[in-house]
């Protein structure tokens, strides 16, 4: 089945992650036809990790990007060859499977990847030039002549050329010394001389047609230390098989780059192109999994990816723009990037996401399981902060209401504040995760501004971090290319906050909110980054232009 991701915005919180979760969830249940994949694209904060933790539930995998992969178009299924394989096999099964490259395989570990190339290359050097010299393993004597060893020594291979006894003794013996000190594989019918002749030079290997199985040679082979084997064919076929049996390994001549199935479609495409290889083989770390060829990269594959809790492509996975997307399920404002053909969106003004799937399941008419209805009421409590965010609606209300009666959880207060003491704790945390760990940028009258937003149960331990996080929020607004970087500290007890900033002067100045220290600020009944903060910081950007 095709696999249709399930992703939330980067910087994950619990009612993205959430979200994801149970849509994914949802989805598999009603759509038999795909496969559903919940994903995160980024770490995901302590609040999160310590839900899916006491729910005991698996937390959506972690995807770097969504752009085509040499993964998404290796060849898995295919068959293979051991290194020590005669040509023939190769040479027949390449004839009936219609394959263009061939895998060889020693168990697990791969040796190299066959073109056809190479086999017209080996052709074609037997052909050309000079008398050919090949590489034979007498095993293989048996795996392509049809016909019996007299004798067979512990020998796995041996170089040499082939030679005939078709020609007088004299004329053979003239012969054979003007190729000295090289010795050849004689095939050879019943000519005795001959025959007593290689024995007695030790050649590595006779072979012999022409002679029946009732014939008896009388010749003293117990000093001869090659392989005898009787060819049940003429001594032509016997020759063209003769050349077939050496090992595979033998036309390898060069090995191709190596790609991993993380690699990117369009760099393995072109490295495939740019060079003279009919494949490149995959691998997954060290483990040979499979093989491309340029059939391959005839079309790129494109994901397909389901926007849970954002609709913004600059809030999305990367690569977005090289995949389709299918659903949108929101409850932000819409800024939504053009779709090619039309998608199901579900947008709803309330208070979290994990609202509207909850929505989703009552439209399907699908009964919310035990475990979905308390991580879609974790994402619900989180985002609206247990309830008393100026952002919170009666939906929300009442999607809270029928959860926590599914999810057996009696007092949603309760719950709410053990959910958020997971991340309360300032003095261990580090900075730099809990500031970006929930971080938006928005760009208004020629200024970038980022703001990040963190719970907690208590304000008491902001004055022994304010150092470090105020260093922390200058690195910020530095690596994200911003003019003025803050964190919103929220106090989900006593619903206020305090609003830590880096300096932007004239600007910082025309905020309404009490001047503690510089850069600290006391936001009494402020719980909202989106309704009540974002609003005077866009007001004082217009007003200071």
């Amino acid at each position: 089945m095709q696999e249709i991701y399930v992703t939330g915005h980067r910087n994950p919180d619990l009612d993205s992650v959430s979200a994801a979760y149970c849509y994914a969830r949802l989805k598999n249940i009603v759509d038999s036809e795909h496969a559903y994949v919940p994903i995160r694209i980024g770490h995901m904060n302590e609040t999160t990790k310590d839900q899916f933790q006491r729910a005991g539930a698996e937390p959506p995998v972690f995807i770097k990007d969504v752009r085509a992969k040499v993964g998404d178009v290796v060849n898995t299924d295919f068959w293979s060859l051991h290194p020590d394989d005669p040509v023939y096999n190769l040479v027949t099964m390449m004839s009936d499977r219609h394959s263009s490259v061939v895998p060889l395989l020693d168990g697990d570990v791969f040796t190299g990847l066959l073109s056809l190339d190479e086999i017209t290359a080996f052709f074609l050097r037997e052909n050309a030039g000079k008398r050919p010299y090949y590489r034979f393993h007498p095993d293989n004597f048996a795996k392509v002549i049809r016909g019996e060893y007299i004798k067979k020594n512990d020998v796995q291979w041996f170089d040499a050329y082939i030679m005939t006894g078709a020609m007088e003794f004299d004329v053979y013996c003239n012969r054979l010394n003007a190729l000295l000190p090289d010795l050849p594989v004689l095939v050879v019918g019943k000519r005795l001389k001959h025959i007593e002749f290689a024995v007695k030079n030790q050649f590595p290997a006779i072979i012999l047609t022409g002679i029946d199985p009732t014939d008896h040679l009388d010749i003293d082979l117990s000093e001869y230390r090659g392989t005898i084997y009787r060819s049940y064919e003429d001594t032509a076929e016997t020759i063209r098989l003769l050349r077939m049996s050496l090992p595979v390994r033998y036309l390898l001549r060069k090995e191709p780059p190596r790609v991993q199935v993380d690699d990117l479609f369009d760099e393995a495409k072109r490295m495939l192109a740019d060079s003279e290889f009919r494949g490149l083989p995959v691998f997954k770390e060290s483990r040979f999994v499979g093989f491309v060829t340029r059939r391959s990269f005839l079309e790129r594959p494109r994901r397909k990816v389901i926007m849970v809790d954002h609709n913004e492509l600059n809030q999305s996975v990367e690569g977005l723009e090289e995949a389709d997307i299918v659903e949108i399920i929101d409850h932000h404002r819409l800024d939504a990037e053009k779709t090619q053909r039309p998608i199901y969106i579900a947008a709803e003004p309330v208070g979290s996401t994990c609202t509207i799937i909850y929505h989703q399941f009552l439209r399907w008419s699908v009964p919310v399981d035990p475990l979905t209805a308390r991580m879609l009421l974790a994402g619900i409590i989180s985002d609206t902060i247990i309830l008393r965010s100026p952002t919170t609606t009666a939906q929300d209300v009442s999607a809270v209401n029928a959860l926590s009666k599914i999810a057996s959880i009696a007092d949603v207060k309760q719950f709410g504040e053990q959910l958020f003491s997971a991340a309360s704790v300032l003095t261990k945390a580090d900075p730099k995760k809990v500031i970006e760990g929930d971080f938006k940028v928005y760009a208004e009258n020629g200024a970038r501004v980022g703001i990040g937003q963190v719970e907690v149960t208590t304000l008491a331990q902001v004055d022994e971090v304010m150092d470090r996080y105020h260093a922390q929020l200058e690195l910020t607004r530095r690596d994200h290319g911003l003019d003025w970087a803050m964190l919103l500290v929220t106090d989900v007890i006593k619903e206020e906050s305090i609003l830590l900033t880096t300096s932007y002067p004239r600007r910082e100045k025309a905020l309404v909110y009490p001047l503690l220290v510089p850069g600290k600020y006391l936001l009494k009944g402020v719980l909202s980054r989106k309704k009540q903060l974002l609003p005077e910081i866009l007001r004082v950007l217009e007003e200071s232009r």
